[in-house]
């Protein structure tokens, strides 16, 4: 995806929290061999950039620039440039950011038409394990719904606990090389400090950290859940517009993900509330001091999703879909005019009734129902319904 952007736009913006990659991706990619790194974490360099942004930029022919949510004004600097050359120069510049910089309310329009944006998540299982790639969700929508056993049962058999999978990070640091949880538990704990005590000042002045601190546990309580800012500001003590504030920074700086429910109604009343969920489970367990719950399986499918999806051009819409009665599908993928439901489940052996607010979306959206997907906690793969597979969640994600 970062060399297609590359080919495409004068800037790419390469987003995604600290310590998923980033700086190791820009400084090792071969095809980014021939360009000027610089980092705005270094002081002089920041200095530089806030003391003649337009000499900085012009530094080099291709420039890459590390951190550049620290100094937002800069952007304008690299407008400039991109609008000054004739003709046009694809690739001419990289930026990477802690932070969301499409939700940051400094930068969000500096760049309009002249940068492509690259969100960088935390590792897949598949990354993880070497394969290089998240689920299968590109095969599953490209093939007719009957080949979905013979793709599903094709792909490896590692069966794995997902209580394990919940407790093992995406950050490459704690998810491939500490061993243990206590080593990622205390690399969790420095992450957290430098989070708080740093990356928040680049976005907004928090002045209570400790309140803001309840709002990341009160967030990855309610993980799967809807999001109810005044239940969540009740709970806390803190106003709700703080509390919605707080969430925004979340989002902002790629820990919270804020999913939208699916919308095109037919026959019944749907709910309009988003749900929430972190982009990497292990974090979220350890912010909330909790043990896993089926809720954290359905986030370590979220973060699959939302990985494979921003690799996809154009890139597919994630969504959930619950009636005003309570029947709920975890997630639905729509790619075009195809809908593509899953739901999760933890239990190891999958039950009719399990399959029972897939069947009704079916019912409900027949015309772009692609299929539907009962993921769950054990080994076997079998038809539940017409059109509705029940796989275990390792085979897929």
């Amino acid at each position: 995806m970062l060399k297609r952007a590359l080919d495409a736009s004068p800037v790419v913006v390469l987003m995604g929290a600290r310590q998923t990659g980033k700086s190791t991706l820009v400084q090792s990619e071969a095809f980014l061999g021939e360009r000027l790194y610089l980092t705005l974490d270094d002081l002089a360099t920041q200095e530089r950039a806030r003391a003649a942004p337009d000499d900085l930029v012009a530094s080099a022919p291709r420039l890459t620039i590390d951190e550049v949510q620290r100094e937002p004004d800069l952007l304008l600097a690299v407008k400039r440039a991109v609008d000054r050359d004739r003709p046009r120069r694809n690739g001419r510049f990289v930026l990477t950011g802690s932070a969301n910089l499409l939700l940051m309310q400094r930068v969000s329009e500096s760049l309009a038409g002249r940068a492509t944006y690259v969100p960088l998540w935390p590792l897949t299982r598949r990354e993880r394990n070497g394969l290089g790639t998240a689920g299968i969700w590109s095969q599953l929508l490209s093939a007719s719904t009957e080949d979905w056993f013979d793709l599903v049962r094709s792909q490896p058999d590692d069966a794995v606990d997902w209580r394990l999978e919940a407790r093992r990070s995406g950050y490459p640091t704690p998810g491939l090389e500490l061993a243990g949880d206590d080593a990622g538990s205390l690399w969790f704990d420095g992450y957290v400090r430098t989070y708080l005590e740093r990356d928040l000042r680049d976005l907004a002045a928090i002045s209570d950290l400790l309140g803001f601190r309840r709002a990341m546990q009160a967030a990855v309580l309610r993980l799967g859940g809807l999001l109810n800012q005044t239940e969540m500001g009740r709970d806390t003590q803190i106003p709700r517009a703080t509390m919605q504030r707080y969430l925004g920074l979340l989002e902002t700086s790629f820990q919270a993900v804020r999913l939208a429910p699916y919308s095109v109604n037919r026959t019944k009343r749907l709910v309009k509330s988003p749900k929430l969920y972190w982009s990497d489970t292990a974090f979220a367990l350890v912010v909330g001091g909790a043990s896993p719950v089926g809720a954290h399986l359905e986030n370590l499918v979220l973060t699959d999703l939302v990985a494979w999806r921003d690799a996809q051009v154009p890139a597919p819409n994630i969504h959930f879909w619950r009636t005003a009665d309570g029947q709920e599908v975890d997630f639905v993928i729509e790619a075009g005019e195809r809908l593509l439901p899953v739901e999760v489940k933890v239990a190891a052996t999958p039950r009719d009734a399990d399959a029972a607010s897939l069947r009704l979306f079916r019912r409900e959206y027949a015309e772009g129902f692609a299929g539907g997907l009962l993921l769950h906690g054990g080994t076997d793969t079998l038809w539940m319904s017409d059109r509705i597979l029940a796989a275990p969640w390792w085979r897929v994600v």
